[in-house]
């Protein structure tokens, strides 16, 4: 204990008493430090089918401001402002996007003081994360962050090592963290819990995860991580989840292009007395195989299953998402218990032709769900996406994004033998401007 105490001491001092990289004086590092900022146009619509309550279209704005100061003895503060308006949203629209896409106001999502030193570096404070199993979800006008403290080190070969505390969240909206209708997001020690719900927040008290990424063999990726989220409220019942991710993905370069294989094992489980009431205690195993950089093509297909008797967690955030997750619909149906999905992707790269900046996306993707238990229903989802992406020449920072995927679900009532199906068609339409 007296040699990790000498050890922590010594590396604080050497952070304190050399400056060999950064400003030379903290009135250098604030003039040094970098903005950026991003103006955000965006329309959205989903038409439902038989179900007008649940179809809108909506157009919402954002302006988003970072700013990172230079590095001072290791040290550096950043922080990102997010503001977010919807113009003119219907009263329909004010209901169907409440918990992700309406709202007015600002929210500062990053305030950070960040620490590097040799192959490590620490950051405290509001931040967005990007891990296997704790992500904020960017495809929404408002992306989703954490506030904690996150340590990453690279001193093993090959290795990255990342550990983190988180104990709030900020989610899309403000409803979506429990607020008003039409506020703007903000922090609580509530967020999202992926799996149980992909809008609604839990209160929680305190998570900790540690991930692990090992690159030593070459062309080979090992992914590892464990989450642990205290306290978790649902309804009337409070416990702990547990979630836990591994990944191994090698990509085989060939004469002219690349083969990539993958395989995927997740997993959740919950304490009592939460285990009880929902069946969240399931494994999640994928294959993927994708070939890419074929002049200009790309294709990939992914299988998973998942355990007979109970759905799974995928994580905290709407980031944390399956390897079968459809282009807009996402996760959430390849997530329940006994579920077989799939996922093909097919893109291409239009400036093997000539056309800088386009490249587009097609998808079909499938899930088929087999009774659990004594369950009264079961649905099956077929699904449809397409997408282009367009980093317009003449405009450097300007970015045009389409998006349109079609899902039909087919649920299975037993107790009266009927089926019924259900048509969702969603349209995402985004200008962003870079700067």
């Amino acid at each position: 204990m007296k040699l990790a105490k000498l050890g922590l001491a010594g590396i604080i001092v050497a952070g304190l008493t050399t400056n060999s990289y950064g400003a030379d004086s903290l009135v250098d590092a604030f003039k040094n430090g970098k903005t950026k900022g991003e103006l955000r146009a965006w329309y959205f619509d989903r038409q439902v089918e038989n179900a007008p309550a649940s179809s809108a279209g909506i157009f919402s704005t954002a302006v988003i401001l970072n700013y990172v100061t230079d590095k001072f003895y290791g040290f550096s503060l950043g922080g990102t402002l997010e503001a977010m308006y919807a113009p003119e949203a219907s009263s329909g629209a004010k209901d169907v996007y409440k918990s992700d896409m309406y709202g007015s106001g600002a929210v500062l999502s990053e305030a950070y003081l960040g620490y590097d030193i040799g192959k490590t570096a620490v950051k405290a404070g509001r931040q967005y994360i990007s891990t296997p199993l704790v992500s904020g979800s960017g495809t929404r006008i408002v992306k989703e962050s954490f506030q904690g403290a996150t340590i990453t080190n690279k001193d093993l070969p090959g290795t990255t090592i990342t550990g983190g505390y988180i104990d709030k969240f900020q989610g899309r909206t403000g409803y979506a963290m429990g607020d008003n209708v039409g506020d703007a997001a903000d922090f609580g020690d509530r967020a999202i819990i992926y799996g149980i719900s992909g809008s609604t927040t839990y209160g929680f008290d305190g998570a900790y995860t540690i991930a692990v990424i090992n690159k030593s063999i070459s062309n080979l990726t090992l992914t590892g991580q464990y989450l642990n989220v205290g306290a978790v409220t649902v309804g009337t019942k409070k416990s702990d989840i547990h979630v836990y991710f591994s990944d191994a993905n090698y990509i085989l370069p060939m004469d002219g292009y690349k083969l990539e294989f993958g395989l995927n094992f997740r997993g959740s489980q919950t304490d009592a007395p939460l285990h009880t009431t929902i069946k969240y205690d399931g494994t999640y195993t994928a294959g993927k195989i994708a070939v890419s950089e074929l002049a200009g093509f790309g294709a990939s297909f992914a299988a998973a299953i998942t355990s007979r008797d109970d759905a799974i967690i995928a994580g905290m955030g709407n980031g944390a998402q399956t390897v079968t997750a459809t282009l807009i619909r996402a996760g959430g149906a390849s997530m329940t218990a006994n579920t077989a999905s799939y996922l093909c992707n097919m893109t291409y790269d239009f400036s093997k032709i000539g056309i800088a900046g386009l490249k587009a996306l097609l998808q079909y993707g499938w899930t088929s769900q087999d009774r659990v238990g004594s369950a009264a229903t079961s649905s099956d989802y077929t699904s449809y996406a397409g997408g282009l992406d367009y980093d317009v020449p003449l405009l450097k920072g300007l970015t045009l994004s389409v998006q349109y995927e079609t899902q039909e679900n087919k649920t299975t009532k037993y107790a009266t033998s009927t089926k019924t199906s259900i048509d969702t068609d969603e349209l995402r339409f985004r200008a962003s401007f870079k700067f």
